[in-house]
């Protein structure tokens, strides 16, 4: 699985970062670095819950 992270610095100095293929995972980071390391924590804890209750598929 390939993932795409989209970072963009917001009018109030902090950064959000998402990840394109998985809907609903975005944060928000004082830094963009930050921003990226807590979207990546994000995105494993969401596959892993998925993984969990079957909800992932093998070419995902």
């Amino acid at each position: 699985m390939r993932l795409t992270i989209e970072t963009e610095p917001e009018t109030d100095g902090r950064w959000i970062a998402e990840i394109v293929e998985l809907p609903g995972v975005m944060v928000y980071g004082s830094t963009r670095q930050e921003a990226v390391a807590k979207v990546e924590a994000l995105a494993l804890r969401v596959i892993a819950d998925r993984l969990e209750h079957g909800e992932a598929r093998a070419n995902d």
